[in-house]
């Protein structure tokens, strides 16, 4: 699938998403510089962790992004989106409030049933999401970021 985080000329984000099969899915951002850091965080978690059933898994497979939030018509998402949901909540947390956990605080944040990330995935996340966001910095207004999952 094909990822693309536009940045628009209005300062709303857009994410567009050309699945395996050729249909596509899009939203708007409102919000479009902590959606487009959410949607990279989400990108480089599922592609670490090797999620196939977390946000982009879902959509790649038909979900509309409503879908993936358990009130869709799909119902409950799988264990590997809450997973992904959680771990990617709690990143966010950490760039909004500048700190950087340690791999026992994170792992004491999340679910006793959540499998936990190693100290190495850990790392690899932090450094490719970083690297991501500078690629996204770097985006001219009008341009899109864009990522193959």
């Amino acid at each position: 699938m094909l990822i693309e985080i536009v940045k628009r000329p209005d300062g709303q984000g857009l994410l567009r998403c050309t699945r395996d099969d050729g249909t596509v899915a899009w939203q708007k951002q409102k919000h479009a510089v902590h959606f487009a850091h959410h949607d990279i965080t989400h990108y480089v978690v599922e592609t670490t962790l090797c999620l196939r059933e977390a946000f982009f898994g879902l959509v790649n497979q038909g979900w509309e992004f409503w879908d993936t939030t358990g009130k869709g018509d799909r119902g409950p998402v799988p264990p590997e989106a809450a997973l992904a949901e959680y771990l990617v909540g709690l990143l966010d947390g950490e760039r909004a409030s500048g700190t950087i956990w340690t791999l026992e605080e994170i792992h004491q944040s999340l679910p006793a049933a959540c499998p936990k990330p190693t100290a190495e995935a850990l790392a690899t996340i932090r450094q490719r999401r970083s690297e991501l966001f500078q690629q996204w910095a770097a985006v001219p207004v009008g341009k899109a970021l864009e990522l193959r999952f």
